[in-house]
């Protein structure tokens, strides 16, 4: 393709770059925490290696950032890890060098199968970061042996390496759990108060009749429901009270969810009637008692201050008749004091500490032995040209080393743009600023904006977090390595060369030998979202009593984070290099579509699920029939595309169509038509997935991941 027909697509480009970095950084609740607890770390950590004269205070820098997680749970669990995991591969490098010292060869040879070893464990265990620690440690001794001839200077510098590592941890974990705490439980709050505080607001709205609120987007919702599961895994590692009645915080994020999907669905406009008000002045009031509830830790009851008649009055609108569904079986839940379908003193199954093809699936020894080629490559490159500098490039090619080439090449493009982004703002240091520096205040001043810039990065999501840690280590190994000012530019030209090669080798290599695509994988976890979707397309038929619908929320959370997964392992599939660009982009349209037609999905068949539950009994029966019957229909065609699609070869063909029984209807029954017609149109939108099909837009624009 020519040059100028680039050109058309430069301003959409352009456009698309500018609204993901608006995207990504954003501020969103905890955001600025994290971000400060690494500003105070750093600082802390910068003076003291400063004055104590501890090396390595980049590797410091590092180690703090890794540490430093969204809440104090898991900052302590990654501390734990950091400690074992170095002192191990400290330990083990001593003795390495103990034995094998002046034998070069067999210290090679040793090495590279204690990394082998490593990198293994890294892939089968579920503790894999401790011996990524390990592998990181023993490879990067292993520069050092290179650059002196003594042996008690070897050790003394590869013991300052266990003192750079483990006293920023400790410093780390003091800060976080005793200056700046991030504790699970007061973010769950804050985010259910969040939420729900939205919902009052739309409420408000549609009873004051304002349009100021702003809508909820269906990626809100989802973000949402994601955000209450994770804070509540980690709140239950951290409270026993929240462990003893997990099923029942478990349904009350549940509601909240539900809730939160609700508001998104409320109308802009007023609702006019003063019945209709007083309904929705009683869920307002349910929402706020809801809301207390949830922060003071009391059970928490329906409050009914509208007469029958008022509340029959909200079925005119279906998302508010769910609202109202959806308080009243969580009130009814804690009346009960049980949750359902859970025993409250039942732990949940923990993961397997190994993973059950350890031993079996030749792709861990393939990975192991792939990333092992790379480094050593890259050692012997390093070696012969005798280019001290660029050391970085062996521990480039074990960074960059994942289970799939997609996300291989974003940790390569997050590394590369982080270090070429540090990069610049340390030459610009070296050359305007270091000059003018004479003590620790200054160095300070001229460090902590570039460490907050790196924080506010690293805090962000895994499509850009690891770029804020490289540019922080970058910048401090080019201009905090040693105890004075530095004025050496060549250091930031090796360091960037280093982490280039590095990842032009890594990438070689892993494309060339065992590619471990994410292709099918993606296939099948398209399909499993699939199935969870089509779970909860059926309802209840008329006249069948259903105590609560908190199981269908819950179901829902799960669809939400199999639909997470997907769009997490599809952002990593479309960035897998091939040498068939043709097939790629086929696959990435299909499963863009899929995405997009899985949220619409789920919207319209909530839809449907309320209007048939606010027009019960007011409905006439053959058009309540024939919509359950297209729902049923869209169930079994979603769960048959979901199979087709699972197969190798993919066989699965566009859904058919899913009319409702063209009758006579009257005009109340116009809803439940539409809301049925709106589901049918949805599935059929699923694209052909079989090889010889055409790749086409579907009805829904297919969301870029």
């Amino acid at each position: 393709m020519a040059a100028a027909d680039y050109l058309p697509a430069m301003p959409v480009m352009l456009r698309d770059a500018g609204a993901f970095l608006a995207r990504e950084l954003a501020p969103f609740p905890g955001r600025l925490n994290v971000m400060l607890r690494c500003m105070l770390t750093s600082a802390i950590v910068i003076v003291v290696s400063m004055a104590l004269e501890v090396p390595s205070l980049a590797l410091s820098l590092l180690v703090v950032f890794y540490v430093t997680q969204a809440n104090v749970v898991v900052t302590r669990l990654v501390g734990l890890m950091f400690i074992i995991g170095s002192t191990l591969g400290i330990g083990l490098s001593i003795l390495l060098l103990k034995f094998t010292f002046d034998y070069p060869l067999v210290r090679i040879v040793v090495a590279s199968l204690l990394f082998f070893g490593s990198v293994y464990l890294l892939r089968v265990l579920k503790i894999g970061v401790v011996f990524f620690i390990v592998a990181i440690v023993i490879i990067y001794v292993q520069s050092f042996v290179d650059q002196t001839d003594q042996a008690d200077l070897l050790i003394r510098t590869v013991l300052w390496v266990w003192v750079a590592v483990n006293y920023p941890i400790a410093l780390t974990l003091v800060v976080n759990t005793l200056l700046l705490p991030a504790e699970p439980q007061l973010q769950l709050k804050a985010e259910i108060h969040r939420q729900l505080t939205v919902l009052q607001a739309r409420l408000t709205q549609l009873i004051d009749g304002g349009t100021n609120a702003a809508p909820i987007t269906l990626a809100e919702v989802q973000q949402g429901a994601l955000t209450l599961q994770k804070l509540l895994r980690f709140t239950t590692m951290r409270d026993a009270h929240y462990r003893e009645h997990q099923a029942l915080q478990l349904a009350c994020i549940a509601t909240v969810s539900r809730l939160y999907r609700g508001a998104s669905e409320l109308p802009v406009s007023g609702p006019g009637p003063s019945a209709a008000q007083a309904m929705l002045r009683e869920l307002r009031a349910n929402c706020t008692a809801l809301d207390e509830a949830v922060m003071s830790g009391e059970p928490y009851r329906y409050v009914r201050t509208a007469t029958p008649e008022e509340r029959a009055a909200a079925d005119t609108f279906p998302a508010a008749a769910e609202l109202q569904r959806a308080l009243h079986a969580f009130a009814d839940l804690v009346a009960s004091g049980a949750a359902p379908g859970a025993a409250p003193d039942k732990p949940p199954a923990s993961e397997p500490m190994v993973v059950p093809d350890a031993w079996t699936n030749p792709a861990y020894l393939r990975f192991s032995l792939k990333t092992l080629l790379a480094v050593l490559v890259c050692y012997v490159f390093y070696n012969a040209v005798d280019w001290q500098g660029i050391h970085t490039i062996m521990l480039t090619c074990l960074i960059v080393a994942l289970p799939s080439l997609g996300a291989s090449m974003q940790r390569a493009l997050l590394r590369v743009a982080g270090a070429a982004t540090g990069s610049a703002l340390a030459l610009f240091m070296v050359v305007f600023v270091i000059p003018h520096l004479d003590d620790i205040v200054g160095l300070l001043l001229m460090s902590l904006p570039v460490i907050a810039l790196g924080a506010w990065l690293a805090a962000g999501s895994e499509r850009i977090a690891y770029a804020g840690i490289q540019v922080v280590f970058t910048f401090s190994l080019a201009l905090l390595e040693q105890f004075s000012p530095t004025t050496n530019l060549t250091e930031i030209r090796d360091r960037m060369v280093g982490i280039l090669l590095g990842v032009g080798v890594a990438t070689f290599v892993q494309m060339s030998f065992w590619r471990e695509g994410e292709g099918d994988v993606l296939r099948q976890k398209l399909a499993t979202m699939l199935r969870a979707i089509a779970a909860q397309l059926p309802a209840p038929r008329q006249g069948v009593e259903i105590p609560d619908q908190l199981p269908a929320a819950q179901r829902q959370l799960q669809a939400w984070a199999a639909l997470a997964d997907c769009e997490a392992t599809l952002s990593r599939v479309a960035l897998e290099p091939s040498w068939q660009e043709g097939e790629q982009a086929q696959l990435t349209l299909r499963a863009q579509t899929v995405l997009a037609q899985g949220r619409e999905i789920m919207l319209a068949g909530n839809a449907l699920s309320s209007t048939l539950a606010a027009q019960a009994g007011s409905a006439s029966p053959q058009i309540d029939h024939a919509a359950r019957a297209a729902q049923d229909q869209a169930c079994a065609e979603i769960n048959r595309y979901a199979d087709d699609l699972a197969a190798n070869p993919p066989v699965a063909h566009a859904p058919r169509r899913v009319d409702i029984a063209a009758q006579p209807a009257e005009t109340a029954d116009m809803p439940l038509i539409a809301a049925a017609q709106d589901l049918a149109r949805q599935v059929a939108g699923l694209p052909d997935w079989r090889l010889e099909a055409p790749v086409t837009a579907s009805s829904s624009e297919a969301v870029q991941t």
